[in-house]
Parts: C-alpha cells; sequence; structure tokens
C-alpha cells in the first residue's frame, strides 16, 4: 500500500513538472523586462549609433517607437548600457524635466515631430532592423530592435536654441 502511494506521488509530481516545463517561462519574462538603449560606438560628429528597442501594435510602430526611444534616453537618462563610447549622462539633469516642459516634448516626439531631425539610420543606409522572435510579443504588443544614430550635438544645440536647456 506504501509503495502505491510512493508511485501515485512520485508520478503526480512529474506530471505536475512535465506540465511546468511546457509553459515557456522566457517568454513570460520577457514580456515584462525592460529592454534599454545600449551604446554600439560614437562617431567623430559626436552623433551616437545606439541599438534602441520599441513596443507597438505591428512592426512599423514598434519601430517608430524604437526611434523616439533612443532620442528620449539621450535627452532624459543618458546611456549606459553597451560599449562605453557613448556619453553617459543625459542631455537634461534638471528634476522632473519631463512635466515642466511637458508640453514642448509632447510636440517634439510626435509621430511627424522634431526628433525625427536628430536620428538617422546607421551609417546612413537604409534603416537597420532587427526582430528578436522569442521576445517579440507581450499581448498585442510586438517587439522590435533598430540600430540608429543619434545626433547628440544637433539635439543639444535645438534644446539650448528652444531655452530648454540652459547653457
Amino acid at each position: 500500500m506504501k509503495n502505491i502511494i510512493a508511485i501515485g506521488t512520485l508520478s503526480l509530481f512529474v506530471v505536475i513538472g512535465l506540465v511546468a516545463c511546457k509553459v515557456n517561462p522566457q517568454r513570460h519574462i520577457a514580456g515584462s523586462y525592460k529592454f534599454e538603449s545600449e551604446c554600439m560606438g560614437v562617431e567623430m560628429d559626436g552623433s551616437q549609433t545606439l541599438k534602441a528597442w520599441g513596443r507597438g501594435r505591428n512592426r512599423i510602430d514598434a519601430v517608430e517607437q524604437s526611434k523616439k526611444n533612443a532620442v528620449r534616453d539621450v535627452i532624459f537618462k543618458g546611456i549606459r548600457n553597451g560599449k562605453s563610447d557613448c556619453n553617459q549622462k543625459p542631455l537634461l539633469f534638471e528634476v522632473n524635466a519631463i512635466e515642466k516642459y511637458e508640453d514642448y516634448f509632447n510636440l517634439f516626439f510626435t509621430d511627424k515631430g522634431a526628433y525625427k531631425e536628430f536620428i538617422s539610420p546607421k551609417d546612413g543606409n537604409d534603416w537597420h532592423i532587427q526582430v528578436w522572435k522569442d521576445r517579440k510579443q507581450e499581448g498585442d504588443q510586438e517587439m522590435y530592435g533598430t540600430t540608429v544614430r543619434v545626433l547628440r550635438a544637433q539635439l543639444k544645440q535645438k534644446l539650448i536654441s528652444d531655452n530648454i536647456l540652459k547653457q
């Protein structure tokens, strides 16, 4: 009788283990993981080549969001991941700058906003889009990574001329 109970218990654990392995935990973890922009290099003109990530309902939306995220990270966060070549300091150090200049940045980051003037494809080629299929979806959202060059020096001058950044 004890052997039957032991075998039954062991079988139950094996079945639970197999069911748990069938559920892909990596997909669930990756869905909530925050992908941050990474430095891939710096050009002599001060521009930074970044690998940026974006989510969207389709490929086009996700790629546009990744470009916005690259510019936003340069302005507000600085680039801390990847090569150490990139300037790790953000352009704006001001506390709560996003809230203080909310109207300006809402307009700046619209789909046809001024942020597009400060990005270009890597090495001037067509946009280089990379897809990581195992981390692609979270619910209805798709994740795409792009390699983009952010024109940091020109972006800094724009923020100075618009009285957002004080010299």
